[in-house]
């Protein structure tokens, strides 16, 4: 299934063409194999790959990476920005009295007050930094000197009565809403490249708000300032009108014609200004289509080379050298190509202590005899690592040595950092960097895990057999998650499925005697009589029981072990899409079973992929 865009052939300013209204069309190449769309895996599979309407957050430069041409021409709309606060008048208690507040003040006291309710509250972190920030807007001399004295309940009742009137709206009040946000909303969705109409991704701007995080993040609480159109970097063609500033006596920052980079706009993030927001075309766009497929083809490319770098760091494991960079290498090339490890960063002492392979300390690991190897670290987005490992010996010698005499806080590898350990994967392979390991042993193990497996049984039972597979390729990335707060609940629903099926099968086996003997079924739990029905009919409903309690039962089964795997994660970033879609053509699975709508559209690549391909 390949979607192709729009060519706007109208003889109509490029500008005007963003304008219209308007979606791209779509031509369909059927695959070999049948596949019907499934709306409820649709909605299923989008928790996993719930979207940000706002850019994320990423170390990476703005320059171009190699220097190569990306388009010729491209034109868009530039950004929408939040609407202006608009104040609300409500006060809050301050030692029991309601205090005047700006509507500056007010605004970061109406985001502190919304989250009354969640566990944010209870984190000594996030309540120091929201104070320290708002007392800077509050200012020295202020009649509020104590957050503790703060009774916020005004605002917070507010809040939950504004959030009950949206939901008594009517479907037809709603509707306008929504319809009137699309026609605001419509020019920014859309940028033309080399005249070809493409999707944008991001394009809103992040309103204000307290930061959150994930994990204990040293700078939950801290303010969101709001973005301005002086902190946006656009980047058009040279002969493209400049996206007009829609914020009246504002300008942009500064205006770029850089055809090496696919990004349309950028600008620092406001907790971390050391990081990027970026502005891209839409993931399911041609440009990110190819780029995707370059990612792909690059892990790919890394089987040809991969038995001679295993060689190589191999035999620099007992490397006796003066110069102690090169075993270092070794061994982190080790794991970083055997435990999938993130290469790491060194960090600002404002930034989450998160860890990597180069940014291990001492403390982070734990030489267990004869030759295993305990991890324990926070890892990126503050997820836990906890992963004991068994290592070829002379990596648990080399650990040893490395840690020893060292302080706990010390670096493990003091000779190494990513930079150092980057350019050695280059010399190694083309454009080789820790996260096409990361990339490719994602994928080689999917692949291998879903030609290993048997394949049998109906489609339910063969999207069980990929999420399985899908599961190792999580717990390697280390993609975790929370378990849901409905899990348990669910749990229940599907324990008293299995039940009820359960008691149905019994009445329908005692019924199945009974029309054996000619003698009419009991009576149901509900008292009324139950029709007569052919010995036949009835084997059937008891085949039909059983297959529903095998399903309940599988479908609980799944849950549990998935509770605290994020499978989306991988899917999205790390597994060439053409595995899963080869397999799904190989054993007549529905794609939609697996790819939600934003993953077939982003994957539109990759749909004509043939059946037997393998990684």
């Amino acid at each position: 299934m390949s979607t192709k865009p729009n060519h706007l052939s109208e003889k109509k300013p490029l500008a005007s063409k963003l304008q219209q209204n308007g979606s791209s069309t779509s031509n369909t190449n059927k695959m070999k194999t049948p596949v019907v769309p499934n709306k409820k895996a649709n909605m299923k599979n989008t928790k996993q790959m719930k979207k940000s309407k706002f850019s994320k957050s990423t170390k990476v430069q703005p320059g171009s990476t190699d220097g190569q041409r990306k388009w010729t021409t491209l034109v868009h709309n530039g950004v929408i920005f939040p609407p202006p606060y608009q104040p609300h008048g409500i006060k809050i208690l301050y030692k029991g009295k309601p205090i005047d507040l700006t509507p500056e003040q007010e605004e970061v006291a109406t985001m502190y007050a919304v989250m009354k309710d969640t566990d944010y509250m209870q984190k000594p972190k996030f309540l120091e930094n929201f104070w320290n920030d708002w007392r800077r807007i509050l200012g020295r001399n202020h009649v509020i000197q104590k957050l503790d004295d703060c009774d916020f309940t005004p605002i917070y009742e507010w809040h939950q009565q504004e959030k009950e009137k949206k939901k008594q709206m009517s479907t037809e009040e709603k509707k306008a809403i929504k319809e009137q946000k699309m026609q605001q909303e419509e020019k920014y969705m859309w940028a033309i490249v080399d005249g070809v109409k493409e999707k944008v991704g991001n394009f809103r701007v992040e309103p204000p708000g307290l930061f959150r995080g994930r994990g204990e993040h040293p700078k939950m609480g801290k303010l969101k300032r709001r973005i301005r159109p002086r902190d946006i970097t656009i980047n058009i063609g040279k002969d493209a009108p400049v996206p007009e500033c829609p914020i009246a006596g504002e300008s942009w920052k500064e205006i770029k014609h850089d055809s090496t980079v696919t990004w349309l706009a950028f600008w620092n993030d406001p907790i971390n200004p050391k990081e990027f927001k970026y502005v891209f075309l839409a993931a399911s766009s041609s440009l990110k289509g190819q780029s995707d497929k370059e990612k792909y083809e690059k892990a790919r490319m890394l089987k040809d080379y991969i038995h001679n770098i295993r060689a190589a760091y191999t035999k620099d494991f007992n490397n006796k050298d003066k110069d102690p960079t090169k075993r270092q290498i070794a061994v982190a090339t080790y794991l970083i190509d055997k435990l999938a490890l993130r290469a790491g960063n060194e960090k600002d002492e404002e930034e989450a202590d998160t860890v990597g392979c180069c940014t291990l300390k001492v403390s982070n690991v734990e030489c267990i005899p004869p030759n295993m190897i305990k991890f324990d670290f926070l890892g990126k987005d503050s997820i836990r690592y906890e992963n004991t490992v068994e290592v070829e010996l002379p990596v648990f010698k080399a650990i040893g040595q490395f840690q020893a005499g060292k302080g706990e806080n010390e670096l493990l590898f003091n000779a190494l950092d990513t930079s150092k350990l980057n350019a050695h994967l280059k010399e190694l392979m083309p454009g080789l960097t820790a996260k096409v390991f990361r990339t490719y042993n994602a994928s080689i193990t999917l692949d291998q895990q879903l030609y290993e497996e048997t394949e049998e049984g109906d489609v339910a039972e063969k999207v069980v057999v990929y999420q399985k597979a899908n599961k190792q390729v999580a717990i390697i990335c280390n993609h975790q998650r929370t378990v849901s707060k409905t899990h348990d609940s669910q749990i229940l629903r599907l324990t008293e499925r299995i039940e009820t099926a359960k008691q149905e099968l019994k009445e329908l086996k005692i019924d199945l005697e009974r029309a054996k003997k000619g003698k009419p079924p009991l009576k149901g739990a509900d008292g009324k009589q139950k029709r007569n029905l052919s010995p036949e009919a009835i084997e059937k409903k008891i085949a039909s029981a059983n297959q529903k309690i095998e399903k309940y039962e599988m479908d609980m089964t799944t849950k549990e072990d998935l509770k605290t795997v994020a499978l989306g994660t991988s899917k999205i970033n790390y597994l060439d899409p053409r595995i899963t879609v080869a397999w799904c053509k190989r054993h007549e699975v529905p794609i939609e079973k697996i790819f939600n709508k934003s993953l077939l559209a982003k994957f539109a690549w990759a749909m004509d992929v043939d059946p037997e391909f393998r990684f």
